[in-house]
């Protein structure tokens, strides 16, 4: 929403800092001259939020000031989901360069298992596309190669891969969590 009104329909009946026109500028303004813009300034900006104005222009005689607000950006969605819906057009799943497939199966304290680990900070998938079978299950066999979730970071798809031969025992993240690096993915019981 933009407003265009000069200073003394804006504040209304109110007597305030709206009243009388900016005149801080140029290197002759006294500090108290720019100080009282600054509270002009600030009220505008108290105006915006509470009206829930983007756009604000002030004219006062001469003087003219002019005032925009950044909108909130809507949350990303992640591009597996939005790719799966068109028809025709796969997700396209890309690695950086020199990116890691994955984390090395690390021993689980005391457990015998191995830890699948996520090399990056992103949103965790289980299936390429909503309507497909996830990568892998509880008690699917794994090897080195087998993709076992996407982790989607920076619009970008990237391919986890299991890195270690076993049967995939306990998954710890659901599909659409954030996932930190380092965090714990699935555990597999070696061969």
């Amino acid at each position: 929403m933009t407003l265009q009104s000069d200073a003394r329909s804006l504040s209304g009946s109110r007597a305030g800092p709206l009243d009388c026109p900016f005149r801080a500028s140029g290197k002759d303004a006294t500090m108290a001259e720019k100080d009282a813009d600054v509270q002009k300034i600030k009220e505008l900006l108290k105006i915006m939020k509470e009206n829930d104005l983007v756009k604000i222009d002030i004219r006062h005689g001469e003087d003219y000031v002019s005032l925009q607000r950044a909108l909130p950006q809507p949350p990303a969605t992640a591009l597996g989901p939005m790719m799966a819906a068109l028809p025709g057009v796969g997700t396209p799943l890309m690695m950086p360069q020199g990116a890691p497939l994955g984390q090395p199966g690390a021993p689980a304290q005391g457990t015998g298992l191995l830890e699948i680990k996520s090399p990056i900070v992103g949103t965790l998938y289980e299936a390429p596309s909503p309507d497909s079978e996830p990568y892998v299950e509880i008690g699917s066999h794994v090897d080195p190669q087998t993709v076992v979730c996407i982790i989607e970071a920076m619009k970008v798809m990237n391919e986890i891969r299991a890195e270690v031969s076993g049967t995939i025992v306990e998954k710890t993240v659901a599909t659409g969590q954030a996932v930190e690096y380092g965090q714990v993915l699935c555990r597999v019981r070696p061969d």
